[in-house]
């Protein structure tokens, strides 16, 4: 019992270094998931086009198996479990494995699979860390970080679209690409009319992408146009987060700030 109890507790430490610990072997294994997340991602943006529904089922469960590990991995590691599922991501990876794990029960809701494209956000938080371009992202945060949102948007609301259009009599939804090409044309308020969706889902979705979306497109848009003159660092002692980039004290309450920078032009 003793020798169980302390293997367990190495498995721990060890995931815990892996996950969360710094130097070579824990980031070159958070690169791998990071690649991992962006080829299931890309899979399941182009499996609708891979041919016959149960040909890839092998690649299903294999794909399925391993984000099944990594969230046991991140939910035994969890310093509160009871807190783990509150997290809407990892809610979408336990959705995501049903619907890998159980193609013939699932099938129908297999368009679920795109909510893991939330994941960018976490790729990026990570390349934001660990990659030369580290300076750079975290300057553009407020940009990027938008920008994901839109993206992420597009393709959930575009899988909702392709799942509750496709083969529907009446509709002109074929494949994923008009779905996506709906999603964008309602968000953007353009609107061809080449495309159109029927029952009353077919109305109600367009009300949310066009609400939705056009508040997150704009929101994109304000952070384009407006100057980066802040820098995000958040004071230790009142929490502050946005300051003057030359700032050395914090304007609330007057605590020492660390800004880094690249010193400025004279």
């Amino acid at each position: 019992m003793a020798e169980t109890t302390e293997k367990l507790l190495g498995l721990r430490r060890m995931l815990i270094w892996l996950y969360e610990g710094v130097g070579k072997w824990p980031v070159t294994f958070r690169w791998a998931v990071l690649i991992f997340d962006v080829a299931t991602i890309s899979y399941f943006l182009v499996s609708p086009f891979l041919g016959t529904p149960g040909e890839h089922y092998w690649l299903d469960y294999v794909i399925g198996t391993i984000i099944a590990l990594d969230l046991a991995a991140r939910f035994y590691i969890a310093p509160t479990k009871r807190r783990f599922f509150q997290r809407f991501m990892n809610i979408a990876d336990l959705i995501v494995v049903f619907t890998m794990l159980a193609p013939l029960a699932s099938q129908n809701y297999a368009f679920l699979r795109i909510i893991r494209a939330m994941r960018i956000a976490r790729a990026f938080t990570f390349l934001r860390d660990n990659s030369p371009l580290s300076s750079y992202l975290h300057l553009h945060r407020v940009v990027i970080d938008r920008a994901i949102n839109v993206v992420v948007f597009l393709f959930i609301m575009s899988a909702l679209v392709y799942a509750d259009q496709v083969n529907r009599a009446g509709s002109d939804v074929k494949n994923y690409l008009d779905a996506f090409y709906f999603t964008v044309t309602s968000l953007t308020t353009t609107g061809y009319g080449d495309v159109t969706l029927v029952g009353w889902t077919g109305r109600v979705l367009p009300i949310i992408i066009m609400l939705l979306g056009v508040t997150l497109f704009l929101r994109l848009l304000r952070a384009l146009v407006t100057p980066t003159d802040k820098a995000e660092v958040e004071c230790t002692n009142c929490g502050l987060m946005r300051h003057d980039r030359d700032a050395v004290h914090c304007k609330h309450c007057g605590e020492v700030v660390y800004i880094e920078n690249e010193g400025f032009d004279p």
